[in-house]
């Protein structure tokens, strides 16, 4: 692994994790080329950025839970070769439910050149500190959807004030939101920010 890289869970303390692609639990339905071990990978100003996050999120009674963190290349590429492959049903429901598989591309939920490659992008959400439940965001990870976007009219106001609630911590420990995801935050000042990683995580 590259030295500016480091695992979150070695670096940083108190945050929960989940990495979605190295499990079935995914919109490709099964672990993703690159994803070797269930833990998250990033670089260390990530990992910093992380801890003042975790920081301003516990008065507010909340967690945070990592589904991803740097993605190596070959994973993105594996996507790719997903998306050209005949649909077969198993997580469209969940992941893509209104559009076809072929269109996560050009709607802009997967890249084909991703921030995450870089090392300095998260997927994440709030848990609750008191019960360790995860907060009502309006829809799960990788939902590929309008729905998922910021400001969506479809949520309710629970789920809008959990949504603000993650994107204050974040914007205020120099994070920056992405429009169509509600999970998805890259770090302003990234030391990468035209290197794309392809080392394997585990």
């Amino acid at each position: 692994m590259n030295a500016d890289f480091v695992f979150v869970d070695e670096y940083t303390s108190g945050i929960r994790w989940d990495a979605k692609y190295a499990t079935w639990d995914n919109f490709t339905g099964k672990p993703v080329d690159g994803y070797l071990a269930n833990r998250i990978v990033g670089t260390r100003a990530l990992c910093s950025a992380l801890a003042s996050a975790r920081e301003k999120a516990e008065p507010r009674g909340f967690g945070l839970l990592l589904w991803d963190g740097y993605r190596p290349q070959r994973a993105v590429d594996r996507f790719l070769q997903w998306s050209k492959q005949p649909e077969d049903g198993r997580t469209k429901r969940r992941h893509y439910p209104n559009i076809d598989r072929a269109e996560m591309f050009a709607k802009g939920y997967v890249a084909a050149k991703s921030g995450h490659s870089r090392g300095s992008t998260v997927d994440l959400t709030l848990y609750h500190l008191s019960t360790g439940e995860l907060a009502a965001m309006g829809g799960d990870h990788d939902l590929m959807d309008p729905v998922s976007h910021h400001g969506a009219a479809e949520i309710g106001e629970t789920e809008r004030k959990n949504r603000d609630q993650l994107r204050t911590v974040m914007e205020t420990c120099g994070f920056r939101s992405y429009e169509c995801e509600w999970w998805h935050y890259t770090l302003d000042d990234e030391p990468f920010p035209d290197t794309y990683f392809d080392f394997p995580i585990g």
